[in-house]
């Protein structure tokens, strides 16, 4: 009874929080760009994921696991934590599942869920980015193209994921491409112009009535204290709920890899799902975009340093085969969304595809795992075969759709050189 009470307090905090996070958010639209203040509302709703992950990677440093160190034991010693040794070789391959796993949540429950929300209450929002299809399930949400640019940003982000595993290891040289690729998105969003925005209601409105500084300082206020609440209040909620799945019988692996991100992705899909309401469809799935790219590179660049930072000088924090193949599945998961939104739109059929793929992977994986299900494969096998299903299929969407990921990159290089004060090459002029 008592972890139940601890879930449900801490979920309504994280639920208050996010109210406060999306308040913020659209305050800040007044003063700077748009795109920008979605980012930085992205980086506080997934600080949660990165304080997991930063105590794993933080244990193996501490634990001086190292890939020649953890190569010596066996994966059964390292899944018992035998040893100090076995445990933080142990840690630092939950550092990589909870990345993983969510990253392939925010995939493939946020972005399919969120577009199916947003498709079903257009009847009441009169959401403008609505399409509606006859046919079935061919309702969608289009895009503005604005977002181009973080979407070709995802895709850089995406394809240096693939060369990871590659190394054995997360090191220096994921940390300086990664994070320096989203200082350089950081950098092109903050000269974005200011746009004025005449959809605002509610709190949002009143606080950008407000004259300097008061204005600005109530966004900080809003962001810090619903950080410092998300923060505080996730970390039992997690918890809570991992407990309640290890005493109905759920691995802990499992808890950690699905569970957990769960929990501490919960803010940022609450945010969007409060910005969809509000017929703001666009403003949310950037929300999802930058949340997914500030993942793909922060998040995997900064667990390095903190590694290093335990270790006690630099190094490269390990994992095994399964986790390489985890980073695999989770890259073409997003290679094949890529493949989706390329043509700036979203339908049901296609969320429904995107949420078929990713909750048959992790059912069948929890019934192998649970002996629920015998197939002539492994769980690694498993998670290469979805792999290549995923790369196959956006492929060839990406072939039926090369014209729109044309026009993608065109947007993309426009928004750069325009950021650079140079003349934008319009697409008409580049056919």
């Amino acid at each position: 009874m008592g972890r139940v009470t601890t879930v449900a307090v801490s979920g309504l905090a994280v639920l208050g929080a996010s109210f406060l996070l999306a308040w913020g958010a659209e305050t800040a639209e007044k003063d700077v760009p748009r795109a920008f203040a979605i980012a930085v509302l992205a980086v506080l709703a997934v600080a949660p994921e990165y304080a997991v992950d930063a105590l794993y990677a933080w244990n193996a440093g501490a634990g001086g696991a190292t890939i020649e160190a953890c190569s010596q034991l066996s994966p059964a010693a390292i899944d018992a934590g035998e040893t100090e040794l076995a445990r933080a070789c142990h840690d630092a391959n939950l550092a990589v599942a909870n990345m993983t796993g969510a990253n392939r949540i925010l995939i493939g429950l946020g972005w399919a869920g969120i577009a199916v929300f947003t498709i079903m209450r257009a009847s009441s929002t009169a959401d403008p980015a609505v399409v509606s299809r006859d046919g079935f399930l061919k309702s969608a949400v289009q895009l503005d193209r604005d977002i181009a640019t973080e979407i070709a940003f995802l895709f850089v982000a995406t394809g240096w994921a693939f060369l990871v595993p590659l190394g054995g290891g997360i090191g220096a040289l994921d940390t300086l491409f990664l994070v320096g690729l989203y200082v350089l998105y950081i950098g092109l969003v903050l000269k974005s112009d200011i746009e004025a925005h005449d959809h605002t209601v509610g709190v949002p409105e009143y606080l950008q009535s407000w004259s300097i500084p008061w204005r600005p300082l109530s966004v900080l206020v809003l962001f810090g204290y619903s950080g410092l609440m998300i923060f505080t209040a996730v970390e039992p909620f997690a918890h809570g709920l991992e407990e309640i799945g290890l005493a109905n019988g759920i691995p802990s692996f499992f808890m950690i890899q699905w569970v957990a991100p769960l929990a501490s992705e919960s803010p940022e899909l609450i945010v969007v799902a409060v910005l969809v309401n509000k017929a703001r469809s666009t403003a949310g799935f950037n929300a999802l975009i930058s949340s997914k790219l500030n993942q793909w590179t922060l998040l995997i660049g900064t667990i390095a340093v903190v590694y290093s930072i335990a270790f006690g000088g630099y190094g490269v924090l390990p994992f095994d085969s399964r986790q390489s193949a985890e980073i695999w599945i989770t890259a073409a998961q997003s290679f094949f969304a890529l493949a989706l939104l390329c043509n700036f739109e979203i339908s049901i059929r296609e969320a429904v595809v995107l949420f078929v793929l990713f909750i048959t992977q992790v059912l069948i994986e929890f019934a192998l795992i649970q002996d629920l299900l015998v197939l002539p494969i492994t769980s690694h096998d498993l998670l290469i075969g979805y792999t290549i299903l995923y790369v196959a299929a956006g492929l060839g969407l990406f072939f039926l759709r090369r014209e729109s990921l044309k026009e993608l990159f065109g947007l993309a290089t426009d928004a750069f050189r325009t950021a650079m004060g140079r003349e934008p090459v319009h697409m008409d002029q580049a056919d």
